[in-house]
C-alpha cells in the first residue's frame, strides 16, 4: 500500500471550504518564513538535518487536515498516515508520536515486558546518550552499550561477545549466571552517523536473536537515508528484520514534527496505551499528520523506495563535502556513507570550537566534528564552508611559522592566531 490521496476534509471553522482555508493560510503569511530556508537560516545550517523550513505545501495540506480527536481514534488524516506508512513498512499496524525520541522510548517500553532486561545498543547511539534516561526513567531496564568492533555499527559479531543470553536455559557451564542481566532487547540504529547497516547485516542480526529469543528495535530516525543509499533494502525489507521500527518525519523527510512506530497490532496497541501514560496523547493531531504525509510524498515517495531523489542530492553534497576536506589533506573519523561528514580534527591541529566559530564568522553553522547535509543547503553556503576548510587546512600550513599548537587565519592581510 502506498500513500495516495488525502482523506475527507474537515473545514476550518464553519463558514469556509477547506480550500478557501487553506489559501487563506497561505495568503496570511507573507510576512512570514514558511518555504523559505534562506529566510530562516536553515540553507547556510549544517548542524542537523532536523533544522530544515516546512514548505507552503505542507502547510496548503495542513489548511486540508481533519480537526478530529485522536485520543478518540476519531481523526481520519492521522488514522490514514498510521495505516499507510504500517502498510508501507509491510507492518500490521502503527503509531503517530510527536518526537523521534517519545517514538523510541514507547518502542523500547513495549518490547521490555518481563522484568529484568536488558537493552543492547552501539554506545553511541540516540537512545544511549540523547534521551535524558528515558530507558531506565520509564521502563526500568538496563542499558547495555557496546562499541562496535567496526567503529561504525553493530554487528552479529558484537551480539555473539556482549549479549548476556541463556543458551542452556539455566545457571551452568553454558547458562546465564542469575546475577545477570539478561539481554531481552537489541536496539539499532540505521544509520548510524551517517553509516549504513547493510540489509544482509539486519538479516543476520534477525536470525540470530531469534534463535534467542531477543527481540528487535530499529531506530529508523534516518532510515530514508539508508534506504536512499541503495545498501539497505526497501521500508519493507528493513522493517521485517525489527519487532519495531521507529521513523523520524523531521530528520532529512523535512516535516515539522512528528514520527512513527510500526509493528505488530499487539505491539502497536501496547504502545499506544503507553504513549497516553506518558502525555503523548494529542488531540487535534492530525494538523501534523498532514504536514508529515505532504513531506513524505514531496521529499521520498508514496512507496518504500525513495523515488523523490531529494536523498541522492544530499548524499551527492556530503560526497562533495568530503572531498573539499580530504583534498585539502584532511582526514575523516568516518567514512561519509550518506549525509554526513565526520571530520578529524585532531590531525588538523583546530578544535571543535574553533571550527564553530569560523563557520559563524563565515555565515554558516556548524556543529563539529559532524556535518550534516540537507537538501535546503544552498550553493553559498557550501562555498562558505570550502572558505572554512581552506582558512584550516591551506593557510595553516602557509602561516604554521605562529608558534606550537597556534594556526594562522589570515584576515585583510594580516595573520592572527585563534
Amino acid at each position: 500500500m502506498t500513500i495516495t490521496t488525502d482523506p475527507p476534509n474537515r473545514a476550518w471553522g464553519t463558514k469556509t471550504t477547506p480550500g478557501e482555508a487553506g489559501q487563506a493560510a497561505l495568503s496570511e503569511t507573507d510576512e512570514v518564513s514558511w518555504g523559505d530556508p534562506s529566510r530562516t537560516g536553515t540553507a547556510f545550517d549544517f548542524r542537523t538535518d532536523a533544522i530544515t523550513t516546512p514548505t507552503l505545501r505542507q502547510l496548503a495540506a495542513i489548511g486540508r487536515a481533519t480537526l478530529n480527536d485522536d485520543v478518540f481514534g476519531e481523526d481520519q488524516t492521522t488514522t490514514a498516515l498510521e495505516r499507510q506508512m504500517a502498510a508501507t513498512c509491510g507492518r500490521e499496524a502503527a503509531a503517530f508520536a510527536v518526537s523521534g525520541t517519545m517514538a523510541n522510548q514507547l518502542a523500547l517500553g513495549a518490547l521490555c515486558q518481563q522484568r529484568p532486561y536488558g537493552v543492547l545498543a552501539d554506545a553511541s547511539a540516540h537512545v544511549v546518550g540523547f534521551e535524558a534516561g528515558g530507558l531506565a526513567s520509564l521502563s526500568g531496564a538496563t542499558m547495555q552499550p557496546v562499541r562496535p568492533a567496526n567503529g561504525l555499527h553493530l554487528t552479529v559479531g558484537d551480539l555473539e561477545v556482549h549479549a548476556r543470553v541463556d543458551e542452556e536455559g539455566g545457571e551452568g557451564e553454558l547458562g546465564l549466571p542469575w546475577t545477570a542481566c539478561p539481554t531481552r532487547v537489541v536496539s539499532l540504529e540505521n544509520t548510524a552517523h551517517g553509516n549504513v547497516i547493510p540489509l544482509a547485516e539486519l538479516r543476520a542480526i534477525r536470525e540470530w536473536t531469534a534463535q534467542r529469543g531477543v527481540l528487535v528495535h530499529i531506530d529508523g530516525a534516518r532510515v530514508w537515508d539508508a534506504v536512499a543509499s541503495g545498501r539497505a533494502g526497501t521500508l519493507a525489507e528493513i522493517a521485517a528484520c525489527a519487532d519495531v521500527l521507529t521513523l523520524s518525519f523531521s530528520k532529512g523527510i523535512g516535516a515539522p514534527i512528528g514520527a512513527v512506530v510500526v509493528g505488530s497490532g499487539a505491539v502497536i496497541r501496547r504502545i499506544k496505551r503507553l504513549r497516553q501514560s506518558i502525555g503523548g496523547g494529542v488531540r487535534k493531531t492530525g494538523l501534523l499528520a498532514a504536514a508529515v504525509r505532504e513531506a513524505v510524498l514531496e521529499n521520498f515517495g508514496p512507496g518504500d523506495v525513495d523515488v523523490g531523489g531529494v536523498f541522492s542530492v544530499t548524499h551527492d553534497m556530503a560526497a562533495a563535502v568530503t572531498r573539499m576536506w580530504t583534498d585539502r589533506g584532511g582526514k575523516l573519523l568516518r567514512p561519509s556513507e550518506t549525509n554526513m561528514a565526520w571530520l578529524d580534527l585532531a590531525s588538523a591541529g583546530v578544535t571543535a570550537e574553533t571550527l564553530n566559530g569560523m563557520g559563524m564568522r563565515n555565515g554558516i553553522l556548524i556543529a563539529a566534528p559532524r556535518i550534516v547535509l540537507h537538501h535546503q543547503i544552498c550553493a553559498k553556503a557550501l562555498v562558505s564552508l570550502e572558505q572554512v576548510f581552506d582558512d584550516i587546512l591551506v593557510r595553516r600550513k602557509v602561516e604554521g611559522a605562529d608558534g606550537p599548537g597556534a594556526f594562522g587565519l589570515r584576515s585583510k592581510g594580516c595573520v592572527q592566531n585563534i
